[in-house]
């Protein structure tokens, strides 16, 4: 294992011009955590937000991006005894992804679901630790109910739209164009709405009879944050998870919310402490993984960018015109 490795920095942050390789101290690994040998990391919205400055990292947090990849162990803490030297992983991580090598605490790495690769599995956890919590926990969907996932072809926005589908619930999702839309279809949407050409909140109404939708999934915010609530029946849980458009309103009506007692929550992930997390990995081992390598929740890779081209892959990420996941591959 070298002493030092090459990781991507984003200096004081900026655009993606401001990316570039450089090299640092190799991390040694605390009692609890493993050291890994990256070979894929997974891009996400909130890399892009760090780089640009407006999302630091939480207190002890690695500085360099990068919340999730895949690899193997190649050194851990002394109280590990769950994981080994050369053992094949996909991990959560605080940050430190976008490296050679990463640290991750222990609770927060999980196997390589059987029958996928580490390509497949760097996409996994960031979005599926997101939507589990944020779509099962916090929105509490259950079956025979109707969510509405915005962002439906996003790396979130896939995984939601699989998940709420297993868990035997009718899928709207809302996209950005045609082929958007159609991809969610694929993937088990009842109903997908091209947001620049139709009026979705009419759409959605027409569809449900105008009696609402129980869950809705939303990374938009700003003037969405009325829309949903006018679409939610009654009991109906708004999840917030993200604000693309902004985390604020000119005003808002709160008497629909008394009417109809919804809820509206939110949450993120990367603060959120190791034992927090720790139980999420435990729900997606027991009730995520089998149904991954089964084989009927699948990942879906956009494009695999290797690590001198991560301002590329920023770029694509920010365009926004990506199906699935965007990777980095470091070796």
């Amino acid at each position: 294992m070298a002493k030092n490795m090459r990781f991507v920095s984003h200096s004081r942050g900026g655009t993606a011009e401001v990316l570039e390789i450089a090299e640092t101290a190799t991390p040694i690994p605390g009692p609890r955590e493993v050291l890994i040998e990256v070979e894929y990391a997974g891009v996400n919205r909130p890399d892009i937000l760090q780089r640009s400055g407006t999302y630091p990292p939480p207190p002890g947090a690695s500085p360099i991006l990068g919340l999730e990849v895949s690899g193997h162990v190649v050194a851990r803490g002394a109280e590990i005894d769950e994981w080994k030297v050369g053992d094949s992983v996909c991990a959560l991580t605080p940050g430190g992804g976008y490296a050679e090598y990463c640290l991750a605490d222990a609770s927060n790495c999980l196997t390589v679901p059987r029958g996928l690769d580490l390509k497949q599995a760097a996409a996994l956890p960031e979005n599926l630790f997101t939507v589990w919590h944020n779509l099962i926990e916090r929105g509490r969907l259950k079956a025979g109910e109707t969510v509405l996932v915005h962002g439906g072809s996003s790396g979130i926005g896939y995984m939601a739209v699989q998940l709420a589908k297993q868990y035997g619930a009718e899928v709207l999702a809302t996209v950005g164009s045609d082929q958007k839309a159609e991809f969610c279809r694929k993937l088990g949407a009842d109903l997908a709405i091209n947001y620049r050409t139709r009026d979705f909140v009419a759409e959605i109404e027409n569809h449900t009879g105008k009696h609402g939708v129980n869950v809705i999934l939303d990374m938009v915010g700003g003037d969405y944050l009325p829309r949903n609530v006018r679409l939610l029946a009654l009991e109906g849980r708004l999840v917030q998870i993200a604000f693309l458009r902004g985390s604020k309103v000119s005003e808002f009506d709160f008497l629909p919310v008394m009417v109809r007692r919804l809820t509206i929550t939110g949450s993120t992930l990367r603060p959120r402490t190791v034992e927090q997390k720790a139980a999420i990995a435990q729900s997606l081992r027991d009730r995520v993984w089998p149904l991954l390598e089964t084989g009927k929740v699948k990942v879906v890779i956009h494009q695999i960018f290797p690590l001198v081209q991560v301002g590329d892959a920023h770029r694509q990420m920010e365009e926004g015109q990506h199906l699935g996941k965007i990777l980095l591959q470091v070796r």
